[in-house]
């Protein structure tokens, strides 16, 4: 299947620039499935189209000041870095401009934090040692911006409102964008009316952001991420499976996570371990029953997975109702309910 086939016509007024003042004032496009019908509404009344019995399924990381900014020892030319992912030895990450960086190149941030280029990668990027004293997070905060995506050009005044309510485990480059509807008074309502809620965790990277550049989307290879799916977790998603109860993907990453690891077993497990999940037309979902999801930019994987949700050209027809409807798009915009 071509890339191309995914694209369509995005007006650049629709690309939300700032959120809301209120996360749950979103607007709402509900699409079913079997009927195909499109229905317009607001996030706050989500609790409308759950069930006692569904299980929604959150993934809690958080985005970390990864946008960080240095000067080469040597040369004082200056360096932008976006951390991707942690590995044994390092930090994977993009360099900007890349062609300044090779093997051995020091880099000095603040003199609060030496990085040191000990492998240089494909697509910019690096894996990068770095030196410093007191614990890393605390630097990073001190150092480091919250990554926003590129189509993005104003400045985020709080940039809490590019984290969910409930995020907790420090990792991310970029924000799971679907949870970021929920507030702590919707949280509260989806658990007073019996609904079951768990937890994820999948770290974003480049795996999820990068575009696709190949013509073909089965040429197109995604780069791993760490997930990880906790017991209780793990026992709430196999009672709720065995009972014929829905699970509730609440964004791609939490969809992602669950089935790789559902893909591997036929259960869901607990486990830690890394992801590099491509899903794309003629991909069966065993794991998730319902997605919600925000609306996607053009030629992305996460449209090709929404796409292999529900149907390609049905999709790109909810699409072009949002566009005429005037629904927001993209990390700050309106979200979407595929049941």
């Amino acid at each position: 299947m071509r890339t191309d086939s995914f694209d369509y016509e995005l007006p650049e007024e629709l690309i939300a620039q700032t959120p809301l003042a209120k996360r749950t004032d979103s607007r709402l496009l509900v699409v079913d499935r079997k009927s195909g019908k499109l229905t317009d509404d607001r996030f706050y009344n989500l609790p409308n189209y759950l069930n006692e019995s569904d299980v929604l399924v959150f993934n809690n990381t958080k985005v970390i000041p990864a946008r960080l900014f240095g000067v080469k020892k040597d040369t004082g030319a200056h360096i932008e870095i976006l951390l991707l992912k942690e590995e044994l030895g390092g930090w994977e990450v993009l360099t900007r401009p890349a062609r300044r960086v090779r093997p051995g190149t020091e880099l000095d941030f603040g003199g609060l934090m030496t990085g040191i280029v000990v492998e240089k990668r494909e697509e910019g990027r690096c894996l990068v040692r770095f030196e410093h004293e007191g614990i890393f997070l605390e630097i990073l905060e001190r150092l480091g911006k919250i990554p926003l995506p590129p189509y993005i050009h104003r400045e985020l005044k709080d940039p809490d409102r590019y984290q969910t309510v409930y995020a907790v485990h420090a990792g991310s480059a970029a924000a799971p964008t679907a949870g970021l509807h929920f507030d702590d008074a919707l949280m509260e309502r989806i658990k007073a009316a019996g609904i079951g809620i768990c937890y994820v965790t999948l770290h974003i990277g480049l795996g999820t952001f990068r575009p696709v550049t190949e013509d073909e989307i089965s040429e197109h290879k995604m780069h791993s991420e760490f997930y990880h799916l906790p017991e209780d977790t793990a026992e709430i998603l196999n009672n709720a499976r065995a009972a014929g109860r829905r699970i509730i993907a609440v964004g791609t990453t939490s969809a992602r996570t669950l089935e790789a690891v559902y893909g591997k077993y036929g259960e869901f497990r607990t486990e830690s371990a890394e992801t590099d999940i491509f899903i794309f037309p003629s991909y069966r979902f065993r794991a998730v029953d319902a997605l919600i999801t925000n609306f996607h930019l053009p030629r992305s994987t996460l449209l090709m997975m929404v796409s292999a949700f529900y149907d390609r050209e049905k999709m790109l027809a909810a699409y072009r109702h949002a566009i005429a409807e005037r629904y927001r798009f993209f990390s700050f915009g309106d979200a979407m309910f595929i049941v």
